[in-house]
Order: structure tokens, then sequence, then C-alpha cells
């Protein structure tokens, strides 16, 4: 079971990345998505997440109206749309895979996923 975040790079305040997760080695469809993020100095907090369907998403209160999350299972694939980018984005992100297959995680807790990619670096330059 492998995940593997890419998509981060360096984009100026007002610019727009999509970061894009493969999923690897199990059946993907059946396990809700999560985005988290860790900018240096700071706790890994949560971003975004979709439910294993891909009808239900859930952000957190600042990405709001700027991140999208959004899914392609037949591909084993997540993707986090990022317009509008502040540099307090700034961070590594990553995506991860809930523990339990067909459940949703609205609040975002960290040890409801069991599987995480290694990150890919995210800088918003202001």
């Amino acid at each position: 079971v492998q995940l593997q975040a890419s998509g981060g790079g360096l984009v100026q305040a007002g610019g727009s990345l999509r970061l894009s997760c493969k999923a690897s080695g199990y059946t993907f469809s059946r396990y809700g998505v999560g985005w988290f993020r860790q900018a240096p100095g700071k706790e890994r907090e949560f971003v975004s997440a979709i439910s294993w369907s891909g009808d239900r998403t859930f952000d957190t209160d600042s990405v709001k109206g700027r991140f999208t999350t959004s899914r392609d299972s037949g591909k084993n694939m997540a993707y986090l749309q990022m317009n509008s980018l502040k540099p307090e984005d700034t961070a590594v992100y990553y995506c991860a895979v809930r523990r339990q297959q067909y459940t949703i995680g609205a609040d975002g807790r960290i040890d409801e996923y069991g599987v995480w990619g290694q990150g890919t670096l995210v800088t918003v330059s202001s």
C-alpha cells in the first residue's frame, strides 16, 4: 500500500497549483482521502477530505472557497486544486487514506488516517 503525492512547487501569491495523489496496492475506491499540511515549526493540520464515493468533501475554514478536493478512483488518484494561494499556505502537503473503509472524517483527525504519502512542498511567495 503506497501513496505518492506530487505537484508542489513555487508559486506567487494569487496563483494556483494542483496536487495529485497516486495510490497503489489496495482498493482505493473504498477509502476516504484526506489532505494535510505542515508548515515549518508547526504541527500537521487538516486541509481537506473527500469521501470514498467522492460525493462529499470537507475543508478547513482557511481554505474554503479556494481549495477543491476531488478523486478519480478508476485511476487510483486524488487531487487538491489550490487557487488564490496565500503565503500562509506554504507547507509540505500530504495525502493520506483513512484506516477504515467506507468512513467519513469531517473533523480531520490525523489518527484516523493510516497510510500517508511522502509529502510535496508548496511555497507561496508574496
